[in-house]
């Protein structure tokens, strides 16, 4: 039996309800949707519960899945994707949240501050913009899955990547004219 067979067979073993297969599927998907989550959440705890929420979710509608297993990882993450946005609504979430200033070692004091200005101005983009950047040029996903993730049509989500690139452009130059003076 080939290794795409036996694939195949998983994922209709995990549609059968067979909990094991499908903890097989999903297992090398739960990074990417962590790192797809905090990008969107912009908060570790709500990353991790979003991303455990998007996989009951996932266990209970697996039958929706159209297509064969290549198929899985953007439906997936757009379930991640959607699950982050229903987090947003929640009325809770107009709560203030200090930032997390996170340590870590760099190289130099300017690689520092070109790090800071980049994340600023990611969160400073709306969320599909980030959505959009973060799925092709971070999980470096295929145009065609980056689009199923954002739930476009292949040319919107070309368009999407460019425009949010543009936004992003301009607030890390103005950073970078702020800390210069």
């Amino acid at each position: 039996m080939t290794l795409a067979m036996a694939q195949d067979t998983t994922l209709i073993d995990a549609m059968a309800g067979d909990a094991d297969a499908f903890d097989a599927l999903l297992a090398p998907l739960l990074d990417p949707a962590y790192r797809l989550a905090v990008v969107l959440l912009q908060n570790r705890t709500e990353a991790e519960d979003a991303v455990q929420e998007a996989a009951l979710k996932a266990w209970s509608r697996l039958r929706q899945l159209r297509g064969d297993r290549s198929q899985l990882r953007p439906w997936f993450l757009s379930v991640v994707a959607n699950e982050c946005r229903m987090s947003r609504r929640r009325p809770w979430w107009s709560v203030l949240r200090q930032p997390v200033l996170e340590g870590g070692a760099r190289t130099s004091e300017d690689d520092t501050v070109r790090g800071m200005d980049l994340e600023r101005a990611i969160r400073r983009l709306p969320i599909d913009d980030r959505l959009a950047l973060f799925a092709h040029f971070y999980l470096d996903l295929p145009l065609e899955e980056s689009a199923r993730l954002m739930g476009v049509s292949l040319g919107s989500a070309k368009s999407r990547i460019y425009r949010a690139a543009r936004r992003l452009r301009p607030g890390v130059a103005l950073e970078e004219v702020i800390q210069t003076r």
